[in-house]
C-alpha cells in the first residue's frame, strides 16, 4: 500500500538533511539555499541569522510567496525583526525555526499545493 501522496511535476522537494548538506530533488547542496515550491533552487549567502542582511530578505521578497520557513541552522535563531520588514510589508507570512523542522514542515506545506519557500541556512564545511 502506497502511503505518500503523489508529488506534482516540477514541485521541489527536501529529500534529506544532515549538518553539512541538504538533497533537494536528488541534488546535494553544502550551503544555504532558497527552495521554492516551484523553479530553481539557488544558493543564498547567509550561513547563520549574525550573517543575515536587508539584501538576503529581499531576495526572498522578490519571489512572493505566501509564506516562508526560515531554517536557522541546527538550532532555532530568531533573525532581528527590522530585517523582516520587507516581507511583512508584502504580507508574506515567516516561520523561523532550526532546519531539520524546517525541512520536514515546508515538504508538508508544499505537498499541500501552498505557496512556500524555504530558506535554509547551512553552515559551510570547515
Amino acid at each position: 500500500m502506497k502511503l505518500q501522496p503523489d508529488r506534482a511535476d516540477g514541485v521541489n522537494f527536501i529529500q534529506s538533511r544532515t549538518p553539512g548538506e541538504l538533497v533537494v530533488n536528488g541534488q546535494s547542496w553544502t550551503r544555504s539555499i532558497l527552495v521554492p515550491a516551484t523553479g530553481p533552487v539557488v544558493t543564498w549567502p547567509p550561513a547563520d541569522t549574525a550573517a543575515l542582511l536587508a539584501e538576503h530578505i529581499e531576495m526572498i521578497a522578490a519571489a512572493a510567496p505566501e509564506l516562508v520557513i526560515l531554517g536557522t541552522g541546527p538550532r532555532l535563531r530568531f533573525a532581528p525583526p527590522a530585517l523582516l520588514q520587507p516581507l511583512m510589508k508584502r504580507r508574506i507570512g515567516v516561520e523561523t525555526m532550526d532546519t531539520a523542522a524546517a525541512c520536514r514542515t515546508y515538504n508538508v506545506l508544499v505537498s499541500e499545493g501552498r505557496s512556500v519557500m524555504a530558506a535554509l541556512m547551512l553552515a559551510p564545511e570547515a
